[in-house]
């Protein structure tokens, strides 16, 4: 039986979309198969998106149609019949998830009244406890702008609670917690308390939680703001109309008096015919002597003159300029009623919603209340999940060297936000921090330190000189130690022998050999490890499998390749994973022979001399290692085959090839390389590698560097 949890308000724009996020977050940690349902879609001509984003995040198998239950039109038509249906779509979701997180409907129907009570209605149907959701704002009235409304005081939330507790007791609903959602970042204690009071004379001891306003949430972006006033872009980076817009400025006036009301992430208003003033505001938004502007829109249907579009061709100007026919007034009041939405696209939202459900709602309370047993079965977002769990619980310092690429200022902005880990990031501090500006992103709790900085390039030039000088090897000058180290890989790496990074993760933008080169001649290898070497963490549907080397050693000996396994068991343990290692051949046990099998038998003995109570055995063939029928039969009475959660491949030929095949043909995430085997931990990333990628490895290397 599938547990579920009905999320339910009062009333319109409390945020139930960023709370929807945090649950199906929190419930992937214990539950395989998360879905999403939707009893009342917003809309019959378009798609609920809504729930086309919280799908996106569910790990159920479903389709948008199977998670719809009815329209507004059919509760409207009649309420009993659409109730039926609701149900019975309901229980077809139910059979295909362990848990599912029910989203109430949105009031944007203005004819029903009693919606709360419809959907209180609902969730006792379903039998599903209601988490209600209490909006901290009065998100309707002339305070309103760009999304944000005048807080309820503590009194107005103990008399809104009452109010709908009640609803909810009339209509059977059961009650599991109530988050309050937006509230005054000011009274947040006196808020939960007058809440849990009105909770406390209901008779329901549930707990509640309350979530501050974030202003990021609920602002507009760029595009959404070109959407209401129906604009277009005419210039600048098509990727920056993703950026949230915090303010407004309607420059309708001298250039000198509209500079001095710039204001952070803020919208300019420029007509179409004040061109000195358009040009002076691009000017103070590149000076970076000013706010930082999210757009520019030129109103008023003039267009810009011939030298004025050469002028602006000529500046490059990556800030979005759209160009609208409204008036000055008309534009001012579409953008600050323009309200935003938690959307795929927003990085920035995202991280910002999930961050603050898991430092306001206790997440164990929570699981607790709906008594969501453990289970075997861990998936990829489960996986990743638990990825980031333990590297927040003992939090480090990562060095990302690549700071002029947008996905490592993404992944730094997320690892921060979500509190994975303290980032440095090399590059130019200025240009660095400007370009993050740029893309709406917040690593302002970031170090970012220039490679060329003279007095940690001295002091690395000093070390790296006196480490390359052994074994009657002439050391490099202190010259060429000094131009060595301002190499972005090596300084990265000084930064991690020294103590000033407890990790580094590189390679967006680099060879693999670029970024382990460093790594070999400054942090070297662990005693008693001869090799350093690389798994992949193999995320299936229902397992996590460890497959080393597949990225590294080309041809290793015997020896390096019981270093590997060795290896490869000790990043299995401390993942979280079982280790049994399969030494892959083409053979299993004794019917094959062969130069290839003959490695991998010497190699296994080495194994079991070094580890001897790790489960391992080989040669073994994939199949004897990874299905239980075939094991059982090939090789009878192992512990190792049908069971394998370590594949060590004998040469990088077969391993690279098998990661990929399966990472294609299975649908597996395919999480490194995890490099192995050195003093420090150095990752190397794909050049091909999402944000997500470079998250899940800044997460793997904080767990490697707390493991040390």
């Amino acid at each position: 039986m599938a547990r579920s949890i009905y999320l339910s308000s009062a009333e319109g724009h409390t945020g139930k979309s960023s709370i929807a996020l945090g649950l199906i977050a929190t419930l992937t940690r214990n539950a395989a198969r998360v879905g999403v349902f939707r009893p009342i879609a917003r809309s019959v001509n378009e798609r609920d998106y809504v729930l086309d984003l919280l799908l996106g995040s569910a790990t159920a198998k479903l389709d948008y149609d199977d998670c719809i239950g009815v329209s507004y039109d059919d509760v409207h038509e009649d309420p009993d019949a659409a109730l039926s249906r609701i149900v019975e779509r309901f229980k077809a979701v139910e059979a295909a998830c362990d848990a599912v997180v029910i989203i109430g409907s949105d009031y944007t129907d203005v004819g029903s009244p009693t919606e709360l009570a419809y959907n209180a209605r609902i969730a006792a149907n379903l039998g599903a406890p209601v988490i209600l959701a209490l909006g901290g704002r009065l998100t309707t009235g002339e305070g309103e702008r760009l999304g944000q409304g005048e807080p309820r005081t503590p009194e107005d939330m103990h008399e809104f609670a009452d109010l709908t507790l009640s609803e909810l007791r009339r209509e059977h609903a059961s009650l599991l917690a109530v988050i309050v959602n937006r509230a005054d970042p000011s009274a947040l204690d006196e808020i939960t308390a007058a809440v849990a009071a009105s909770v406390a004379r209901s008779g329901d001891p549930v707990p509640v939680w309350s979530i501050p306003e974030d202003p990021v949430l609920v602002a507009p972006t760029m595009g959404a703001i070109m959407e209401a006033t129906e604009a277009t872009l005419i210039k600048g980076d098509a990727e920056l109309l993703t950026r949230e817009a915090l303010g407004v400025v309607v420059a309708a006036m001298s250039m000198d008096n509209v500079l001095t009301r710039l204001v952070e992430s803020g919208v300019v208003i420029v007509p179409g015919d004040r061109t000195e003033v358009l040009l002076a505001v691009l000017m103070a938004n590149a000076s970076g002597t000013f706010p930082s502007l999210t757009g520019l829109i030129i109103n008023g249907g003039f267009e810009l003159p011939e030298q004025v579009e050469r002028l602006l061709d000529g500046l490059r100007s990556p800030l979005p300029i759209v160009q609208t026919g409204l008036s000055t007034f008309e534009t001012a009041v579409r953008i600050t009623h323009t309200r935003g939405r938690l959307a795929a696209e927003s990085t920035r939202k995202f991280d910002t919603a999930r961050a603050l459900f898991d430092q306001y709602v206790d997440a164990d309370e929570l699981i607790g209340l709906l008594e969501l047993g453990t289970t075997s079965v861990v998936t990829p977002l489960m996986f990743e999940y638990q990825l980031i769990e333990r590297a927040r619980a003992d939090r480090r310092r990562i060095v990302l060297p690549e700071g002029d690429d947008d996905r490592i200022l993404r992944a730094a902005a997320t690892a921060l936000t979500r509190g994975i880990a303290d980032i440095t990031i090399l590059g130019e501090p200025f240009e660095v921090r400007a370009r993050a500006i740029e893309l709406g992103l917040d690593i302002q709790a970031a170090d970012v330190i220039s490679p060329f900085d003279d007095v940690l390039r001295f002091k690395f030039a000093d070390a790296y000189a006196a480490l390359r000088a052994y074994k009657g090897k002439a050391a490099p000058t202190i010259e060429q130690a000094r131009d060595t180290v301002t190499d972005v890989s090596y300084f990265g790496t000084m930064m991690v022998h020294s103590g000033l990074a407890d990790g580094m993760v590189s390679g967006a933008a680099h060879t693999t050999a670029h970024t382990i080169r460093p790594a070999f001649e400054i942090i070297k290898t662990r005693p008693q490890v001869s090799v350093v070497s690389s798994v992949f963490l193999m995320a299936l549907a229902d397992r996590v499998l460890v497959y080393g080397d597949c990225a590294v050693i080309p041809e290793p000996t015997e020896t390096q390749l019981a270093d590997i396994a060795v290896s490869s068991a000790e990043t299995a343990e401390q993942f979280g994973i079982d280790p049994r290692v399969a030494m892959l051949s083409y053979s299993t046990g004794t019917s094959g022979s062969g130069a290839e099998v003959e490695k991998v038998r010497a190699a296994t003995a080495l194994v079991r001399e070094r580890r001897p109570e790790l489960p391992v055995e080989g040669p073994i063939q994939y199949d004897a290692a990874a299905d239980a029928a075939v094991g059982a039969a090939k090789a009878p009475g192992s512990a190792v085959a049908g069971r394998a959660t370590v594949f060590i491949f004998p040469d990088l030929n077969t391993g690279n090839n098998t990661y990929k095949a399966v990472q294609r043909s299975a649908g597996a995430v395919a999480i490194g390389p995890v490099l192995q085997g050195l003093n420090k931990p150095i990752n190397d990333l794909s050049r091909g590698a999402t944000v997500q990628d470079i998250v899940n490895t800044i997460a793997i290397t904080a767990i490697q560097a707390a493991g040390a």
